[in-house]
């Protein structure tokens, strides 16, 4: 594991912060799921129109899982899937939603930020919960923030997407910025707590829709 953590710190070092793209006319969203007790890795890829939010086309890439489970390697195991089925959708989107960490990781490649690097995309990592990092309190109405800090660097931001529902952790993959990743994430929610791609990316991994 020791190869992999110092890729990953490799790999860090090439991530970018300067949003350097065009507004995109499509985006996506991605997500991981497990079947058969964990087998079977389950990615799922929505397209979506930028403006209108709407659905255009989804993939599902099921690939045996290469990996066991390892905190802060999650990557790893999840990628090979992730870029299965972003290959399976009818055009490349401008800009990704990944379900997971971005640069808010102990060595500064989550998923959201290893896939970027790897793809050249622009992508943003938007989780559920903290995997490193420490906040102040933060207000309970939709669009409330504070940054999410971590050996005295801002590496996120804590979102209220929805008022008085549990924040998002918010950190940008690679080419946005750490504002801009929390600005586009909250454009991107309407009337759910999670951003409509990663919304719809969740509901296919798991096999909800």
């Amino acid at each position: 594991m020791a190869k992999a953590r110092a890729m990953q710190s490799a790999l860090a070092e090439r991530v970018s912060l300067l949003e350097d793209f065009a507004e995109p006319q499509r985006i996506a969203g991605v997500d991981v799921g497990f079947e058969e007790q964990g087998a079977i890795t389950r990615a799922a890829a929505v397209l979506l129109d930028a403006r209108s939010l709407q659905p255009l086309a989804n993939a599902v890439a099921r690939l045996p899982t290469r990996m066991p489970y390892i905190p802060g390697l999650l990557s790893f195991r999840e990628l090979p899937a992730v870029l299965e089925a972003l290959a399976g959708l009818p055009e490349q989107p401008g800009l990704v939603f990944v379900d997971g960490q971005g640069i808010a990781h102990p060595r500064g490649l989550g998923i959201a930020a290893h896939l970027g690097v790897i793809t050249g995309l622009p992508t943003i990592g938007v989780a559920k919960t903290i995997l490193v990092g420490t906040h102040a309190p933060l207000g309970e109405r939709r669009g409330d923030s504070v940054p999410l800090m971590y050996r005295g660097r801002e590496i996120g931001t804590v979102l209220r997407s929805k008022q008085r529902v549990r924040p998002l952790i918010v950190s940008p993959g690679h080419r946005v910025s750490i504002e801009g990743a929390a600005r586009r994430v909250l454009a991107a929610c309407t009337r759910y707590r999670l951003p409509e791609p990663t919304r719809w990316a969740d509901r296919l991994a798991s096999r909800r829709a």
